[in-house]
C-alpha cells in the first residue's frame, strides 16, 4: 500500500513502475528525491544526469526511463511555478536532500525551505539553509 500527496505524485509512480527494471521501492525513491516537475523536465530534456543523483539508478536505468516515459510525459503540462525560488540551486537541492534524509516530507520541507529563500534570497550556504529550516520545522 503506498500514499502519495498528490494526485500527479500517484499517476507518476504508476508511470516510473511501468518502465522495465523499476519496481515500486526504486519508483518511491525517485519521487524522494525528485518533486514531480523535476522529473518530468528530466525527462523532456533527456537529462539522464538529474536520474543519477537518485540511488539505485544508474545511467542505463535513467536512459530507460527517459525513452519510455518522453512520449507519456509529453503529453501533460508541466508546472514550472511550483519550483523554488533561489539563486543558486544547489544549495536548495542539498538543503532539500538533507531534509528528506532526516524524514522530513517533501512537501513539508519544500514549503520551509521556499519560505526561507523568499524571506532571505541571499542566502549561500547549505548549513544555515538547513540550520534555519530545522528551527522552523522543530
Amino acid at each position: 500500500m503506498f500514499g502519495f500527496f498528490q494526485e500527479e505524485e500517484r499517476q507518476l509512480f504508476l508511470q516510473l513502475i511501468s518502465v522495465s527494471g523499476i519496481g515500486a521501492g526504486t519508483a518511491q525513491l525517485v519521487l524522494s528525491a525528485l518533486n514531480p516537475d523535476q522529473i518530468k523536465t528530466a525527462i523532456l530534456q533527456e537529462d539522464d544526469r538529474t536520474f543519477g543523483k537518485v540511488k539505485g539508478i544508474g545511467p542505463k536505468t535513467a536512459k530507460r526511463i527517459i525513452i519510455d516515459l518522453k512520449d507519456k510525459i509529453s503529453k501533460e503540462p508541466i508546472n514550472l511555478s511550483g519550483n523554488l525560488p533561489s539563486g543558486n540551486n544547489t544549495i536548495r537541492d542539498e538543503a532539500l536532500s538533507a531534509l528528506l534524509a532526516l524524514g522530513f516530507l517533501r512537501p513539508v520541507a519544500n514549503q520551509t525551505l521556499q519560505k526561507i529563500f523568499q524571506e532571505e534570497p541571499e542566502l549561500n550556504s547549505v548549513e544555515l539553509v538547513i540550520k534555519k529550516a530545522l528551527g522552523r520545522l522543530s
